[in-house]
C-alpha cells in the first residue's frame, strides 16, 4: 500500500501489453498457416491458434480494472454521466483513427483475409460501434470485440447495483446462468442463437473482473491467499480440454471454454495486483512490460492491417507459406506493429489518457508528443 492507504496495482499493464502482443503473433501466424482452425502447423507452434483467448484476458481485465474504485467505494459509481464520458474519452480517440488507417489499407493496398472490400454500411457500423450487431466487410479483424467492450460498459452499472443490492456471489452467479442458459438453448431455439454474435460469455467474463476486484480491495487477509496456486489450479483443466479435443472442438465451443478459462484469468489477476508470485510481478513490473502496457490497446487496434500488408506484398510471394514464412513474419510484424502503436499511442492514445478532458488537452498541445509513464490500472 502507498501512503494514503490504497493498493498499487503493479504488473496488470504488463499482462494487457503482452496480451495485445500474443494477438498480433496470433495473426502472423494464421497468415503463415492458414485453414484455421485446422492449420497443419507443427504441433509445438499450436498454442498460437488461440489469440481469442487474450482477449479473454482483456475483458476479465477491463472488468476488474473498472471496478477497483468503485470496489473501495461501496460498490458506487461517483456518476453514471462521468463514467460514461470517461469511457467513450478513453476508447473512442484511438479507435476512430485506427478505423480510418484500416479502410484507407483495406480500400488501396489489401482487405482483411475472409472479407470484402469494406462499404459505406461498414464506414456507419464500424464507426458507431455496431458491428456485432449488423453485417458487413470488416475493415479490422481486431475490431470485433471493440464493440463487445462498449456494450459491457452499459451492463457495468448494473452489476454495480445488483453487488450492493444482493452480493458478489448473486451478481456473478446470476450473469453467468444466464450466458449457460443462451449456451444451452442456442443450438435449439434460433432467436437464443442469435444472441451467441454478442459472445455473452464476455458478461460473465467481464463480472468474473468486477468480483476480483472486490477481492483485492477487501480485507488485508485475503491478500495473504495464496492466488497464483488457485489460478494455477483453475487453469490447468482448461488447457487439459483444450489439447484433447483439439482447435475445432474448441473454437466451435468457445462460450463453453471461455466460461472455464474465466476464473482462472480473475484468479491470475488478483495474484498479480496482489503482488504474487513475485518473481512474475517484477517481470510485469520492468520499463519495457510497463511500456508496452501504456500502448497496448493502440497495438491492438492497428496490428491487423499491418500484418495482413506484410504477408500480402512481402512474405507470401517470397516465402509461401509454413515455418519459414511465419520466422519472417515474426521479423517484420512485431517490430513494426509495435514501433507504429507507440507513434500512432503517442497521437491519439497517451494525450487522451493523460488529460481528461478538451480544456486539459488543448492545454498541452505546444507539447512534444510522447509515451508517458501507463497510468495505474485503477484508472
Amino acid at each position: 500500500m502507498d501512503s494514503s492507504g490504497r493498493i498499487r496495482l503493479v504488473g496488470l499493464d504488463g499482462i494487457r501489453g503482452l496480451a495485445a502482443l500474443f494477438v498480433v503473433l496470433h495473426h502472423s501466424y494464421l497468415m503463415a498457416f492458414p485453414g484455421f482452425p485446422e492449420t497443419h502447423a507443427p504441433a509445438w507452434t499450436g498454442f498460437l491458434l488461440y489469440g481469442h483467448f487474450a482477449v479473454v484476458v482483456f475483458i476479465v481485465l477491463s472488468g476488474f480494472s473498472l471496478a477497483v474504485s468503485p470496489a473501495r467505494n461501496g460498490w458506487r459509481l461517483d456518476s453514471k454521466a462521468k463514467f460514461a464520458r470517461r469511457r467513450a474519452w478513453r476508447i473512442l480517440p484511438p479507435y476512430w483513427p485506427a478505423l480510418v488507417f484500416s479502410l484507407i489499407i483495406a480500400w488501396t493496398l489489401v482487405p482483411q483475409p475472409g472479407e470484402g472490400v469494406p462499404t459505406g454500411k461498414s464506414v456507419v457500423l464500424y464507426g458507431f460501434l455496431l458491428q456485432d450487431v449488423f453485417g458487413s466487410p470488416s475493415p479490422n479483424g481486431a475490431f470485433w470485440s471493440i464493440a463487445v467492450e462498449a456494450q459491457l460498459y452499459f451492463v457495468f452499472p448494473l452489476m454495480l447495483l445488483a453487488l450492493r443490492r444482493a452480493g458478489a456471489a448473486v451478481m456473478l452467479g446470476v450473469t453467468t446462468a444466464v450466458v449457460v442458459l443462451i449456451g444451452a438453448l442456442a443450438p435449439h431455439v434460433s432467436v437464443v442463437d442469435a444472441l451467441t454474435r454478442f459472445t455473452p460469455q464476455f458478461a460473465a467474463l467481464f463480472a468474473a473482473g468486477v468480483v476480483a476486484a472486490g477481492i483485492v480491495s477487501a480485507q488485508e487477509k485475503w491478500h495473504r491467499v495464496r492466488w497464483q496456486w488457485w489460478a494455477f489450479a483453475a487453469v490447468v483443466p482448461v488447457i487439459a480440454l483444450i489439447v484433447v479435443m483439439g482447435p475445432v472442438w474448441t473454437t466451435s465451443n468457445f462460450l463453453w471454454v471461455d466460461l472455464a478459462a474465466g476464473p482462472a484469468v480473475a484468479l491470475l489477476l488478483v495474484a498479480v495486483a496482489t503482488r504474487q508470485p513475485k518473481p512474475l510481478v517484477r517481470l510485469l513490473d520492468t520499463a519495457p512490460m510497463r511500456s508496452l502496457g501504456s500502448f497496448s490497446y493502440s497495438l491492438y487496434l492497428t496490428h491487423a492491417p499491418i500484418v495482413v500488408v506484410a504477408y500480402t506484398f512481402v512474405v507470401g510471394p517470397l516465402f509461401g507459406t509454413g515455418l519459414g514464412a511465419f520466422g519472417v513474419m515474426l521479423l517484420i510484424c512485431v517490430p513494426v506493429t509495435v514501433a507504429f502503436a507507440r507513434g500512432f499511442a503517442a497521437l491519439f492514445e497517451i494525450p487522451f489518457v493523460k488529460h481528461r478532458s478538451w480544456a486539459a488537452l488543448k492545454g498541452s498541445v505546444a507539447a512534444k508528443p510522447k509515451i508517458e509513464e501507463p497510468v495505474p490500472a485503477t484508472e
